[in-house]
């Protein structure tokens, strides 16, 4: 009870120095709380140790440990650490923040976000973003990066995986390299390629690149560079991606008309249906 009774009168007392320099440092915490916190006045570290709470604006941080640097506006946050920040919840093992909108999140890192109800979503969406480690930059559209493998899960829309993973969640334009594989739960469709972009907030579309690939219900395609199109209706269709000087060959997909010209990479279109 003593050392809490000491720790809030740190905490106290450092955001009430910190205070001052708000009107210069507007990313500096508003609170601090934890069972032992520490100032040094003369490196402008603050170390505070167990059951760690920082709050800052939209921005909420727990963990077992924490490092707060008031000049740089580092953070380093280590055991069972939680980040909310607005409609996003990040979990990990540990997690340093530059300070400049840029976390970087490793060991378990869980990311979630919750899509309120909108035009597109009537019933709202939770996306879920998985990996070992993720680098996120919430100012610039949610920006994600997962370097060693993900896994991204939405309700509503699907699942995307990869070797190598980027996206911009405001934007719901995702990148993924090496083994890309995306599936459609709405369409009973999936895809895959060595590298897939997906631009799911206005054309609905995904350019698949190397040894390309989509199958809906009982229909394959295959090729090297193919455009998916993914239409309200739920059918699919894919098309060769650059324009053809002449029309060489039709071919149907799922009611989809393709058109491919012999110059281009023929896209082999089969059935398995016997």
């Amino acid at each position: 009870m003593i050392k809490k009774i000491c720790a809030g009168l740190l905490a106290a007392m450092f955001v009430s120095s910190v205070a001052i320099a708000e009107e210069k440092k507007d990313n500096l915490p508003s609170e601090v709380n934890a069972d032992a916190i520490a100032y040094d006045a003369n490196t402008g570290v603050v170390t505070a140790e167990g059951n760690v709470l920082l709050k800052h604006g939209p921005t909420r941080a727990t963990g077992l440990h924490a490092l707060f640097n008031v000049n740089s506006k580092e953070a380093h946050l280590v055991g069972n650490v939680i980040v909310v920040r607005e409609d996003m919840r990040v979990t990990c093992n540990s997690m340093i923040s530059n300070g400049q909108g840029h976390m970087f999140a490793d060991g378990n890192v869980v990311a979630v976000q919750n899509l309120a109800p909108n035009e597109k979503y009537p019933e709202g969406d939770t996306r879920t973003f998985t990996g070992e480690h993720i680098d996120y930059f919430p100012d610039d559209k949610k920006h994600i990066i997962i370097p060693n493998g993900g896994f991204a899960e939405s309700r509503v829309e699907g699942t995307f995986t990869a070797d190598q993973m980027e996206g911009w969640i405001d934007e719901e334009r995702y990148i993924g390299r090496g083994n890309a594989h995306m599936t459609s739960k709405q369409r009973n469709m999936e895809a895959g390629g060595d590298q897939v972009d997906y631009f799911g907030k206005e054309e609905g579309k995904a350019v698949l690149t190397g040894n390309a690939w989509a199958i809906q219900d009982n229909n394959t395609m295959r090729g090297n560079r193919m455009t998916v199109f993914m239409a309200d209706d739920g059918k699919l269709k894919a098309t060769p991606d650059s324009q053809p000087q002449a029309v060489g060959l039709d071919k149907v997909f799922d009611g989809e008309q393709i058109i491919i010209s012999p110059e281009e990479t023929p896209v082999e279109a089969t059935s398995n249906e016997h």
